[in-house]
Protein backbone atom coordinates (compact mmCIF):
# COMPACT_ATOMS: atom_id res chain seq x y z
CA UNK A 1 0.00 0.00 0.00
CA UNK A 2 1.65 3.54 -1.02
CA UNK A 3 1.03 6.75 0.95
CA UNK A 4 -1.75 8.03 -1.38
CA UNK A 5 -3.91 4.80 -1.04
CA UNK A 6 -2.86 5.15 3.24
CA UNK A 7 -4.65 8.81 3.07
CA UNK A 8 -7.40 7.55 1.23
CA UNK A 9 -8.29 5.09 3.77
CA UNK A 10 -7.46 7.50 6.24
CA UNK A 11 -10.16 10.16 4.76
CA UNK A 12 -12.42 7.04 4.17
CA UNK A 13 -12.51 6.28 8.06
CA UNK A 14 -12.42 9.95 8.96
CA UNK A 15 -15.53 10.11 7.32
CA UNK A 16 -17.20 6.93 8.52
CA UNK A 17 -16.61 7.08 12.01
CA UNK A 18 -17.59 11.21 11.84
CA UNK A 19 -20.98 9.48 10.34
CA UNK A 20 -21.46 7.18 12.93
CA UNK A 21 -21.01 9.59 15.99
CA UNK A 22 -23.17 11.72 14.38
CA UNK A 23 -26.05 8.95 13.99
CA UNK A 24 -24.97 7.72 17.52
CA UNK A 25 -25.44 11.16 19.09
CA UNK A 26 -28.58 12.05 17.50
CA UNK A 27 -30.32 8.36 18.62
CA UNK A 28 -28.97 7.60 22.12
CA UNK A 29 -26.98 10.31 23.50
CA UNK A 30 -25.79 9.18 26.62
CA UNK A 31 -24.68 5.57 24.44
CA UNK A 32 -22.81 8.02 22.22
CA UNK A 33 -20.63 9.62 25.15
CA UNK A 34 -19.88 6.36 26.39
CA UNK A 35 -19.15 4.21 23.29
CA UNK A 36 -17.48 6.91 21.60
CA UNK A 37 -15.17 8.41 24.59
CA UNK A 38 -16.63 12.09 23.96
CA UNK A 39 -17.57 14.93 26.11
CA UNK A 40 -21.01 16.59 26.00
CA UNK A 41 -19.22 19.67 24.53
CA UNK A 42 -18.07 17.17 21.52
CA UNK A 43 -20.83 15.52 21.22
CA UNK A 44 -22.41 19.16 20.81
CA UNK A 45 -20.53 19.92 17.80
CA UNK A 46 -20.35 16.46 16.37
CA UNK A 47 -24.50 16.79 16.14
CA UNK A 48 -24.91 19.76 14.87
CA UNK A 49 -22.17 19.09 11.65
CA UNK A 50 -23.42 19.71 8.26
CA UNK A 51 -22.49 17.53 5.54
CA UNK A 52 -20.21 19.92 3.53
CA UNK A 53 -18.22 20.44 7.29
CA UNK A 54 -18.07 16.88 7.47
CA UNK A 55 -16.67 16.23 4.26
CA UNK A 56 -13.47 18.83 5.58
CA UNK A 57 -12.92 17.21 8.75
CA UNK A 58 -12.75 14.06 7.61
CA UNK A 59 -10.52 14.85 4.14
CA UNK A 60 -7.44 15.68 6.48
CA UNK A 61 -4.27 13.26 6.96
CA UNK A 62 -4.60 12.22 10.89
CA UNK A 63 -7.15 9.61 12.10
CA UNK A 64 -9.84 11.30 14.55
CA UNK A 65 -10.69 8.12 16.18
CA UNK A 66 -8.35 6.54 18.27
CA UNK A 67 -8.07 3.04 20.00
CA UNK A 68 -9.74 3.46 23.82
CA UNK A 69 -7.83 0.60 24.75
CA UNK A 70 -4.23 1.77 25.65
CA UNK A 71 -2.51 -0.56 27.96
CA UNK A 72 -2.04 -4.58 28.04
CA UNK A 73 -4.45 -5.33 30.83
CA UNK A 74 -7.22 -4.63 28.42
CA UNK A 75 -6.05 -5.98 25.34
CA UNK A 76 -5.46 -8.65 26.84
CA UNK A 77 -8.91 -9.27 28.84
CA UNK A 78 -10.13 -8.57 25.46
CA UNK A 79 -7.81 -10.96 23.15
CA UNK A 80 -8.18 -13.56 25.68
CA UNK A 81 -5.29 -15.13 25.16
CA UNK A 82 -4.39 -18.55 26.04
CA UNK A 83 -8.32 -18.93 28.65
CA UNK A 84 -11.02 -21.27 27.74
CA UNK A 85 -13.98 -20.20 26.18
CA UNK A 86 -16.41 -19.79 29.42
CA UNK A 87 -14.16 -17.20 30.66
CA UNK A 88 -14.51 -14.80 27.66
CA UNK A 89 -17.59 -13.06 29.17
CA UNK A 90 -16.44 -12.56 31.95
CA UNK A 91 -13.06 -10.94 30.56
CA UNK A 92 -15.03 -8.89 28.28
CA UNK A 93 -17.09 -7.24 31.13
CA UNK A 94 -14.18 -6.89 33.15
CA UNK A 95 -12.81 -4.65 29.94
CA UNK A 96 -15.69 -3.12 29.38
CA UNK A 97 -15.93 -1.67 33.43
CA UNK A 98 -11.83 -0.50 33.01
CA UNK A 99 -13.02 1.50 29.68
CA UNK A 100 -15.74 2.67 31.62
CA UNK A 101 -13.97 3.77 34.39
CA UNK A 102 -11.80 5.25 32.41
CA UNK A 103 -14.49 7.18 30.38
CA UNK A 104 -15.72 8.76 33.65
CA UNK A 105 -12.19 9.49 34.27
CA UNK A 106 -11.93 11.66 31.30
CA UNK A 107 -15.38 13.05 31.10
Amino acid sequence: MNADQILSEIREANLSYIMLAQSLIRTDREQALYRLGISEESASMISLLSPAQMMKIASGNTLLCRFRMDDDLVWGLLTNHGKSASNDTTSRLHASILMAGRHQEAA
